[in-house]
């Protein structure tokens, strides 16, 4: 039998989730045996691969380039997992909703003691107007909160759903097994 496949993704936020991945610290050695990283930070992929059996989610939904990503991630994994407050409520990137992307964008831009001041166009992806979580959406199948979670979370609710005990979570739902 194969090992899982297993991905990672960093939408908008901060890499803290990422940061509490790596703070597994030598756990990560017990993980890597029992998995096959196909795409994350971490690793040297380019394009988000097919067939991936869990793939866990940092970051809330700000641009059109999230919202396509997260859609293909989405169809092409079989367990999704919002992984910290980012991609379970919006958490940080979201603070900016009640103003609107445009607000925010003058306020940073061009109404603050900028050298050169002008709201940059070719370096930045147009924002949605407002940054979502995962589920507002795709499909999320378990949520992990926290800013960021701890390590030991991570490990556990990834242990567990790769040990077949999390609740109502089987990496053979998807794909014909």
């Amino acid at each position: 039998m194969s090992k899982p496949r297993l991905a990672t993704l960093w939408l908008d936020g901060c890499s803290g989730c990422h940061m509490s991945l790596l703070d597994m610290d030598e756990r990560l050695l017990e993980l890597a045996a029992q998995v096959v990283f196909v795409y994350s930070p971490l690793v040297d992929a380019k394009h988000f691969p097919e067939r991936v059996d869990v793939v866990c989610i940092e970051g809330a939904v700000s641009t059109d380039e999230d919202e396509a990503l997260l859609r293909l991630v989405r169809q092409r994994s079989k367990v999704l997992i919002a992984m910290g407050d980012c991609a379970v409520t919006g958490n940080v990137p979201a603070m900016r909703n009640p103003w609107g992307a445009e607000t925010m964008l003058k306020a940073v831009y061009q109404e603050s003691r900028a050298l050169a001041p002008q709201i940059p166009v070719e370096t930045l992806p147009r924002l949605h107007d407002q940054a979502l979580p995962l589920h507002h959406f795709v499909p999320v199948d378990l949520f992990i909160p926290g800013c960021p979670p701890a390590a030991d979370t991570l490990f556990a609710a990834l242990g567990a759903l790769l040990a077949g005990a999390a609740d109502g979570l089987r990496l053979d739902s998807r794909f014909g097994a």
